[in-house]
């Protein structure tokens, strides 16, 4: 059974969905101007940003009295409580476990954040496992995270792909690896010139699509 390494973030679970619409009601409850929604999306980089800085930077724009670690807090169980499972991402991740293929979660993250985010939105179920950075003691694009996930569920990494919608983490770490990819571009133009995807998709259905295909 070939291995299917996806990301979580913006690939399996839209992050950035769940980020703007917390961040819309927090400003809102702090009175903040509408506008500074896309100042504070920018300071979270797609989640690139640690969440103690995205805490400091609010901290001191606003003046708030909030100790960072609450606002670390809410930061997480705000953008939790707003992550939904697609429909249709659960049905491709079905459909590719019936075409024979196991899928296994490989993220950069913490992982009591990163657990929790695939138990409460149900990904679990459809999932054969996952490996997070923080619990694994190494991230992509280093190419031994892809080892690990696959001893996880005891398979060869041989004949894996890899998909998620980081070019340097995700796609980097596939090239680095010697490993076909699927790259979500999400709108966006690929980046890099010292290597490049084998597919660029949308979505993670096209992108299942593809793995298939191929």
């Amino acid at each position: 059974m070939p291995l299917l390494l996806l990301d979580l973030d913006n690939t399996l679970l839209d992050r950035a969905g769940a980020f703007r619409a917390w961040a819309q009601r927090f400003l809102a409850e702090i009175g903040a101007p509408p506008g500074d929604i896309e100042w504070l999306v920018s300071v979270d980089a797609d989640g690139l940003t640690g969440h103690w800085d995205v805490a400091d930077a609010v901290r001191n724009r606003y003046r708030l009295r909030i100790p960072a670690v609450d606002l670390v807090e809410e930061l997480h169980e705000g953008l939790v409580a707003h992550l939904r499972l697609d429909p249709l991402v659960a049905c491709a991740l079905r459909i590719a476990r019936d075409a024979g293929w196991t899928p296994v979660v490989v993220s950069n993250g913490s992982a009591r954040r990163d657990d929790e985010k695939i138990r409460r939105t149900g990904l679990d179920r459809y999932l054969a496992d996952w490996i997070i950075s923080e619990e694994a003691g190494v991230s992509k694009p280093n190419p031994r995270i892809f080892v690990l996930a696959a001893q996880r569920v005891r398979l060869p990494l041989r004949r894996a792909w890899v998909v998620g919608d980081g070019p340097e983490s995700d796609i980097g770490g596939a090239a680095a690896s010697g490993l076909p990819s699927v790259w979500l571009c999400r709108g966006r133009s690929w980046p890099e010139a010292r290597y490049a995807p084998t597919r660029t998709a949308e979505g993670l259905i096209p992108a299942v699509a593809a793995v298939l295909a191929a």
